[in-house]
């Protein structure tokens, strides 16, 4: 059975989806863009920042499921140029406590964004 999840605190979706999905213990959040939860704007104009704004909200996400970035166990990462790849890198180690989630780390066309990255998370019911 799967419930949805859903917060103010991240960006509504832009489509038919929900934010995030919980399936028993795992949480499977949507593909997070660098957005303003409340104006939709885009924040931040380097990898650095528009990183830090995609796994704020995430975080988001993952807070309104009982938990937090450190239950992620899986992510996968698309950014718009792969000469941005250290600079994202430092970002998300910073994020990140040891064990880091394995992750895919793909090139994609992503318009008017640098980055975006989807999770999947374990989070046992009730946090």
């Amino acid at each position: 059975m799967k419930h949805e999840i859903r917060t103010e605190a991240a960006p509504p979706p832009a489509g038919p989806y929900s934010q995030g999905l919980r399936v028993g213990g795992l949480v499977f959040t949507a593909g997070q863009g660098p957005f303003d939860p409340v104006s939709g704007e885009v924040v931040g104009e380097t990898i650095e920042e528009q990183t830090e704004a995609v796994l704020d909200n995430l975080s988001a996400i993952l807070e309104a499921a009982g938990g937090g970035l450190d239950h992620a166990v899986k992510a996968t990462v698309h950014l718009k140029d792969m000469s941005h790849f250290a600079a994202f890198n430092r970002v998300y180690e910073r994020r990140f406590s040891d064990p880091k989630p394995v992750r895919t780390t793909v090139g994609s066309d992503l318009p008017g964004i640098l980055v975006e990255i989807d999770l999947v998370a374990e989070i046992p019911s009730g946090g």
